[in-house]
């Protein structure tokens, strides 16, 4: 056994009940505090079966007048219980030995469940149940969330002792306490309201308890707003205490230069932006900035008058996309925009992915680190530890939301060889706008630019919401569109055949569509191809000689071909908004009047599931990417919308964006005073409500 070092003892090892304590997020006192019910159960009275009613979840008790196993249909155990006004069969399909002892002949039992009345008298399945004795609880019984390791009983007990000894004082100074209380309509501490949420009295309304609008809810939501907009305001606080190079566009210059030879004239709103950026760069604190656009508003082109910016200062910049076809579709644009311009500068444009060869990739690492690339376009290979930049000045991210917490902090880490402190200007970038509410809370920390008109010349886009039975017709749409030199996506959600799920897949639809098309050049394209397979797919396509492109989503963002006027989405009730919106904005890039056909599937029951239809619905109704993400935004709630697990942000467990935009309001105002007046509160409120995971808003 390895000697301990000295001075340090062994951690004590963990039981299994702490293990999944600690899996479920439960370490300090105060998250067993905030651990809150999911619903709760009324024990506190006993109901007569005289006066029960059909469906109803109640607690009776009673004496076991009968109890024995049966094997018809299947084997279950069936006791009869006389309450004395009635009697109820209970049924268990699994049962133990000691659930038998409990309810044998004769015991005098206390049982809680669903009552289903028929036409062989009262039955319970499944009921929860214990021996009768003792007086009625006082207060609703709390049901937590829980895993298969952690009883509710030993929850309850952990739970209970947490809120306890958890350190509950105000933390809120009393000039803000006025206008919170003004706000949840009360005067709630958050002891109290903790307090009560826990262990609620049995004259509680349930209904204001569940829809989460009681005064103690909206105290408790109003708290975690606030920490999570302090974080935020804690988080460009400490970004403007940092140092980054200033970045001034030179007259006659590369800025100019690009604007001179770009073959079409910038938006009012590409300006707009455009001028946001460029006022960021210029200050000594690292910009930190969302551009966000809906599909097809030209973000590209604004991100390389950005990059043109920090060339033209003597400064790298790196773009960094998801995929490798969306990193190839903005080198090739940029390789035409802005090479011609740096080759008379001896500079290049590099590009960086882990499929690259050897050879090519330790060539592009040279260029890179000598500062001869000034531009680097790549997916995740660009923060790779080998990935070493003589002087980054500006990191640009694409489609953020796609990559991990992790992978935005390493590109803002990779200052250059030759820096010692600060960090490069970052601009990220989104084809899925930002509701409001979400700019509020989750972006605070965040300057938005936003990209609010079309380029001229794109058309609106017919959608269609079409029933699978239809495809014959479909598919002679195809006919016609490639038979007028058109081309056409079809996409397709899974790869290959799958027991789990019964989806017609990308292999099956090409060799169908192959066959229906005769003299028709059909594609595929997926993610488990091979690069240079890949490449040569889309060539095709994007050179117009390939009149079908059957393939997964790897084609959702960044795919730019003018001539394509009809995407087919098949299953497209299995899609996300934000991603059947990405799909179709595909389409719709040239003169040429295009469509986007949504194929859906009914289920067995012929009717689709609600958010289904809600998300069909949509798209049908709008082709406006801020009325998808308003509606993406109630349809999915803030943590599915966001991506939390990409995001790695501190999601809200308790406030709900929809229903609660007044106390992010308080918050917002809030936090900027705590934070000025009183930063020794708002550093222990955050603390109580974030721990660590603050550090996730600073990516």
């Amino acid at each position: 056994m390895p000697a301990q070092a000295e001075g340090k003892t062994a951690a004590p090892a963990l039981s299994a009940p702490q293990k999944a304590l600690h899996r479920l997020g439960l370490v300090r006192d105060i998250d067993l505090a905030l651990h809150l019910p999911l619903r709760y159960e009324d024990e506190t009275r006993i109901v007569s079966l005289r006066g029960a009613r059909d469906g109803q979840l109640a607690q009776i008790e009673g004496t076991v007048t009968n109890s024995e196993i049966s094997f018809r249909p299947r084997r279950q155990l069936l006791v009869t219980l006389d309450d004395g006004t009635d009697t109820c069969t209970l049924r268990f399909f699994t049962f133990y030995p000691a659930h038998q002892k409990t309810l044998a002949v004769g015991a005098r039992v206390r049982v809680r469940g669903e009552l289903r009345g028929g036409f062989l008298g009262w039955t319970m399945v499944h009921p929860a149940f214990h021996a009768a004795g003792g007086e009625l609880p006082d207060a609703l019984t709390p049901v937590y969330p829980t895993s298969a390791q952690l009883p509710q009983a030993y929850l309850r007990k952990v739970v209970a002792s947490g809120l306890r000894r958890a350190d509950l004082g105000e933390n809120l100074p009393p000039a803000l306490l006025g206008g919170l209380n003004a706000v949840v309509r009360g005067t709630w501490t958050l002891r109290d309201a903790l307090q009560f949420l826990h262990h609620p009295g049995a004259d509680v309304s349930l209904d204001a308890l569940e829809d989460r609008s009681h005064p103690a809810w909206q105290r408790l939501k109003a708290e975690e707003l606030l920490a999570q907009q302090l974080s935020q305001f804690t988080a460009r606080q400490e970004r403007a205490a940092l140092s980054a190079p200033a970045l001034i566009a030179q007259p006659g210059g590369l800025h100019e230069q690009l604007l001179g030879v770009l073959p079409f004239a910038l938006t009012t709103a590409q300006r707009r932006v455009g001028e946001e950026i460029a006022r960021d760069l210029m200050r000594q604190i690292p910009m930190h900035r969302l551009l966000q656009g809906d599909v097809g508003s030209g973000k590209t082109v604004v991100a390389a008058l950005a990059a043109a910016i920090a060339i033209d200062a003597g400064w790298q910049c790196a773009l960094m996309a998801p995929t490798e076809i969306l990193a190839e579709q903005h080198f090739a644009k940029l390789i035409g925009w802005l090479e011609p311009l740096l080759t008379p500068l001896g500079k290049r444009v590099a590009w960086l992915t882990g499929s690259q060869k050897k050879k090519q990739r330790g060539e592009m690492l040279a260029l890179i680190a000598s500062g001869e690339a000034a531009l680097v376009v790549g997916t995740h290979a660009v923060i790779q530890d080998q990935v070493v930049f003589q002087n980054l000045a500006l990191a640009i991210i694409d489609e953020q939301h796609r990559f991990g917490v992790a992978q935005r902090l390493a590109l803002r880490s990779k200052m250059g060889s030759g820096m010692t402190e600060g960090e490069p200007h970052l601009l990220m970038m989104t084809a899925t706008p930002i509701p409001r509410t979400l700019a509020m809370s989750y972006y605070a920390d965040l300057d938005v630019s936003t990209i609010d008109e079309l380029p001229p010349g794109r058309t609106p886009i017919v959608t269609k919401v079409v029933a699978d039975s239809r495809r014959a017709e479909v598919v002679e749409r195809i006919r016609s569109q490639v038979a007028q030199g058109r081309q056409v996506y079809w996409v397709c959600p899974l790869i290959e055949e799958s027991e789990a799920l019964d989806l017609s897949n990308a292999t099956a639809t090409h060799a169908e569509l192959s066959q229906s098309l005769p003299g028709v050049l059909v594609g595929l394209l997926h993610s488990r191809m091979p690069v240079a397979e890949k490449k040569a797919v889309m060539s095709l396509f994007t050179g117009g000689e390939m009149g079908v492109l059957v393939s997964t989503t790897v084609i959702e963002v960044g795919v730019d071909v003018p001539n394509a006027s009809l995407m087919v989405i098949e299953h497209a009730e299995r899609f996300g908004l934000s991603q059947l919106h990405q799909l179709r904005g595909r389409v719709g890039r040239g003169a040429a009047a295009s469509a986007c056909v949504l194929l859906y599937t009914p289920p067995d029951s012929g009717r689709l599931g609600e958010t289904a239809r809600e998300r069909l619905k949509a798209m049908a109704e709008t082709n406006d990417g801020f009325e998808i993400a308003r509606r993406d935004l109630e349809i999915r709630g803030p943590g599915e919308f966001l991506g939390a697990r990409q995001s790695g942000a501190p999601l809200l467990r308790f406030a709900d964006l929809a229903t609660d935009t007044h106390l992010l309001e308080w918050a917002r105002a809030a936090a900027p005073v705590m934070l000025a007046e009183h930063p020794q509160q708002a550093e222990k409120h955050i603390a109580r409500w974030l721990g660590g995971r603050a550090e996730f808003l600073k990516a």
